[in-house]
Parts: C-alpha cells; structure tokens; sequence
C-alpha cells in the first residue's frame, strides 16, 4: 500500500501543501503575478512618458508667437530666412534660431541653394494642423477674438464670399478673382484662374480689371489684411467687390482648385 500510486500523491500533495504554506499556495502565487503584473505596468507607465513627452516637443515648439507667425508665412509657399526676416522685422539669427526649433520638432524641412537656405512647412498635415490650431485659438480664447474683432472694426461693411461659393463660380466670366499676395506666394500656388496682383501693386494696375466686372480679392488667411484693403481701394474707385472668407491655404486644404507658376498677365506683359 506504500507503493501505491494514490498514497504517493497524496504525500506529494502534503510536501507541496508545507512547501507552499497554509494557505496551500495562493499567496506565493499571487505574489509572482503581482510582480509580473507590477513589472507590466510599469513598462506601460513609461510608453506612456515617452509618448507624451514626444508629442510635447510639438507644443514645445509652437509655444511661441514669433515661431506661429514663421508657420503661418510658410503655409503660403517656400520661403528664405532672409525673406522671413524682412516679413517679420525679426533679425536674421533669430529668425534662424526658430526656424531650427521647428526643425527639430518635424515641423519645417529645408534646403539649401547656394548661400541661401530656404524652409518649407513639412507636410500637407501641417498645414492642416496649424489652420485648427488658429481656429481653436479663435473659438476658445476671448482674447484672440477681442484682438480679431478691434482690429477687423470696418469688416462687417464688405460682404465676404465662401469658399464653397466662390468655387461654384470660377467659371463665370464676369468674376475677376486677384490674389493681392507678393508674387512668390502667388508662384507657389493659387486659386485657379486667378491673377496676380500684390496689394502693393493694385492702385496702380487697376485699368487691368474690366470695371463691369465683380471682383473677389483674396490674401493669407481669415487674420490677414491685404484682401480688406483691396476691397477698400476697390469700392473707392467703383468697382463691386468681395473678399474670400478665408486664404489660400484653406483654399488648397479643402481640395479645391489650385494652380502654381506665374500669373498669366504678368508672365504675358511687357517688361516695366
């Protein structure tokens, strides 16, 4: 009976049963799982660190207002250091300096033509997100829409047309689209069909635009200034006009219609 098979489980069962304790082994083996699953966590803990932290330089990045209006300038197309030193009467080595901070957080690409360096958003996606970033500012910030609303006092006096509108009737020859952006922005891309002529430019070549014609002006954004004073000029000397609600980017970001290269008048007409 000492050799059989069910006595010698039975003291098996005692010696594991001592080996694990009185409470036949579910401490200890709770235990490990404890640590394995503490061990587990604590991986997860730190995924989850490294993944936010991460995502911060993002934010880190952006936390500038100097570096937000470089992204808002290079939503409009390629540009120079030098060139967004002059747009935004910053010196050259601070522009450069929050260019590279953009750079390292993926935000811009670059590339280098002999002594100069020129930058460009990094994705379509950038655009994209700064277009939301600006909106949230806009919707959730009393401040930013107080600034928005002071600024813009006149704008309620010319009707603004929609995006959806005005592509509805690009094909109307009675509307004269005019990008009244510098012509390199206008280069780097623009509604289709319209023309090129840069604010700086408009009172001066304004026999270019059939006075029966209606006239949509547009410029960089929903905060940028040139498509207001367009219009002024423009009703000032009796001509009907209307500006975009929105600019360019917003334009090409909800897919419709886009051209790049010179204005056909221009590249047409004689040298000046």
């Amino acid at each position: 009976m000492g050799d059989s098979p069910f006595w010698s489980s039975r003291a098996e069962s005692r010696r594991l049963s001592s080996c694990l304790g009185a409470s036949g082994g579910h401490s200890t083996f709770n235990i490990s799982i404890e640590k394995y699953n503490g061990l587990e966590m604590s991986a997860k803990r730190q995924f989850k660190i490294d993944l936010y932290d991460q995502l911060a330089r993002l934010g880190n990045a952006m936390a500038n207002g100097r570096r937000l209006e470089l992204i808002d300038l290079l939503a409009q197309g390629e540009r120079s250091v030098e060139s967004l030193s002059s747009e935004t009467e910053q010196p050259i080595a601070n522009v450069s300096q929050h260019l590279q901070v953009l750079r390292r957080a993926r935000l811009v690409d670059s590339r280098r033509a002999g002594t100069y360096v020129y930058y460009r958003l990094a994705n379509k996606e950038i655009a994209a997100f700064w277009a939301l970033f600006r909106h949230t500012g806009e919707s959730q910030l009393g401040e930013v829409r107080e600034l928005v609303r002071a600024f813009f006092e006149h704008r309620d006096r010319f009707q603004a047309i929609s995006q959806k509108e005005l592509k509805k009737r690009l094909g109307d020859p009675g509307l004269v689209v005019v990008d009244v952006r510098p012509a390199s922005e206008y280069e780097s891309g623009h509604i289709a069909g319209a023309r090129s002529i840069p604010i700086g430019e408009l009172r001066s070549r304004l026999s270019e635009i059939p006075k029966s014609s209606e006239v949509v002006a547009y410029c960089r954004g929903p905060h940028c200034v040139f498509a207001d004073d367009a219009v002024r000029l423009l009703d000032s000397k009796g001509f009907k006009a209307t500006r975009l609600d929105s600019g360019f980017p917003e334009w090409s970001l909800s897919g419709y219609p886009v051209s790049t290269g010179e204005s056909q008048d221009r590249a047409t007409s004689p040298a000046r």
